[in-house]
């Protein structure tokens, strides 16, 4: 999230930079960087149908983006503010908070880093539950990779995780995608288009193939929102997936790159819309077209391998194995290389500390990728399933998004004669009032009442105490910064500008008037 910014390489970019950012980006570059996001709602749709039933997991996704698509429209003008950052909605929200308390910009960074770091973790536990399932299944399991149950005793027991080939197979990954950044190398954009044309393969047989072959039947369907027994009617479950869904359904990225792009309005709209259009789409389709062709039960099961044994045959199967896991350590990769310029771009911030705004001799951020990869190997390890680590991260990213957009509503009235290259008209202005207070409902719901989801999960102290810990530790290295390294007082609040100054102001009358 800073170099990667520079030349478009980048899943899902949070960078802070203070150098000019290239006008170098097309409308489709913003949408190849949001092709990552069905990978990751294949990380949590097996429950989503286990709790919903397929029509039910169709709706709640397909309202989450409807949700979530304003929002982005929201960020487009956030970002076009502040052509000198590309930081990502956290930036955002630093921008306005401040002014009110400095506590903000380190939750909000934090959460929407980890938000993001945990791609290597998240991804890293669904390839080797793959990997483990295609060709290795008579090793140890340990601890479902999807959903924390045990399967087996594994190898070994941390305590926490009954660690399998599955988590070892995560853990190498990891390791690897860091020992391939640390040393400067960077992900050209042709792979971030190729990781996309990759996970597109996978993605036809789970959501159009089943209604080509003939395999859909509407018998295999069923919704469960309206069963006997549910809390609030149902309402809380679907409240609680809403705010599971968040991370997996938000094209902020488009947004996050406006400044970037060569014509920043009309580029802009064009990525967030068509992003948007494709996540909401694939993300209403595949929960029905692939249940309704293979069946509940090997959905709830996350049988990818069985899913696609049952669409294509066995003879290819291996084939969309390595397609679709080749596209997740492509995503991991650029994860990997971005979160660490994400903890980079924060420290220069003065957001955290100065040890981690320090470049190695191969000019990368040597010391926060060792924390990036540190940070998800404990992930692997303490919590050993993608629901749990899902839950951990978004505790901070839901937040960070409730932040970000009530940012919107603080810069309209704080900064009213700040340019804005991209202009909302003012009845956006309690669209984000409404947009902020469903945001704080679905993270009390949502952080409330997690456990009670994948079929009763069950294992919310933990999570939580992970999940709140890691922005608990952002304030304390914040502290740790202003007051020990940088010697400051402690101060609450900080003076905003309501104009730019005067190479910021070019920069925006560049955007505002291209030659």
């Amino acid at each position: 999230m800073g170099e990667a910014v520079v030349s478009g390489a980048g899943i899902a970019e949070a960078v802070v930079e203070e150098r000019h950012l290239l006008k170098t980006l097309r409308w489709y570059d913003g949408f190849v960087i949001c092709l990552a996001n069905p990978g990751f709602m294949l990380g949590s749709l097996g429950y989503s149908v286990l709790d919903l039933g397929g029509w039910g997991a169709g709706l709640i996704w397909g309202i989450t983006a409807l949700i979530i698509l304003p929002v982005t429209v929201l960020y487009s003008e956030l970002a076009a503010m502040f052509p000198h950052k590309s930081g990502g909605l956290a930036i955002y929200a630093n921008e306005a908070w401040r002014k009110y308390t400095t506590l903000v910009g380190p939750i909000a960074t934090f959460g929407y880093w980890i938000g993001w770091s945990v791609v290597l973790s998240f991804l890293g536990l669904f390839v080797g539950s793959i990997i483990q399932t295609a060709w290795f299944p008579h090793e140890p399991f340990g601890t479902n990779a999807f959903g924390g149950a045990t399967i087996d005793h594994g190898y070994f027991h941390t305590g926490f995780v009954y660690v399998g080939l599955q988590h070892l197979i995560a853990i190498g990954l990891i390791v690897a995608v860091w020992v391939f950044n640390v040393f400067g190398t960077r992900v050209a954009v042709s792979f971030n288009y190729l990781a996309g044309v990759l996970l597109m393969i996978p993605l036809f047989c789970f959501t159009l193939l089943p209604f080509l072959n003939g395999d859909f039947t509407t018998s295999n369907l069923t919704y469960k929102l309206n069963d006997p027994g549910l809390a609030w009617g149902g309402l809380q479950i679907a409240l609680v997936w809403i705010w599971l869904m968040i991370w997996s359904t938000a094209p902020e990225a488009a947004a996050t790159f406006a400044p970037e792009y060569k014509d920043t309005a009309r580029d802009t709209r064009k990525a967030l819309m068509t992003s948007a259009l494709f996540i909401l789409f694939v993300n209403t389709m595949t929960p029905i077209a692939l249940t309704g062709g293979v069946g509940a039960k090997t959905v709830e099961s996350y049988d990818y391998v069985g899913a696609l044994n049952t669409l294509v045959g066995r003879s290819l199967t291996n084939f969309f194995v390595v397609v679709m896991c080749a596209s997740f350590v492509i995503s991991m990769n650029t994860a990997s290389a971005d979160g660490s310029r994400a903890l980079y771009g924060i420290s220069r911030d003065g957001l955290t500390i100065k040890q981690l705004g320090r470049l190695n001799r191969f000019n990368v951020p040597g010391n926060a990728m060792l924390l990036d990869m540190f940070i998800n190997i404990l992930f692997v390890l303490l919590i050993g399933n993608i629901f749990g680590v899902l839950a951990a991260s978004n505790i901070g990213y839901v937040l960070a998004n409730a932040f970000a957009i009530a940012a919107f509503v603080l810069l309209r009235r704080d900064r009213p004669n700040w340019p804005r290259p991209i202009k909302l008209p003012s009845f956006w202005t309690p669209i984000a009032v409404v947009l902020c207070a469903a945001f704080v409902l679905f993270t009390v719901v949502g952080i409330g009442w997690f456990q009670t989801a994948a079929g009763g999960y069950g294992k919310g102290a933990e999570v939580k105490i992970i999940g709140f810990a890691v922005l608990a530790i952002s304030l304390l290295l914040f502290v740790f910064r202003r007051t020990v390294q940088d010697k400051e007082t402690p101060h609450w609040r900080e003076e905003t500008p309501t104009v730019p100054d005067e190479q910021v102001a070019a920069l925006l009358e560049q955007e505002m008037h291209p030659a």
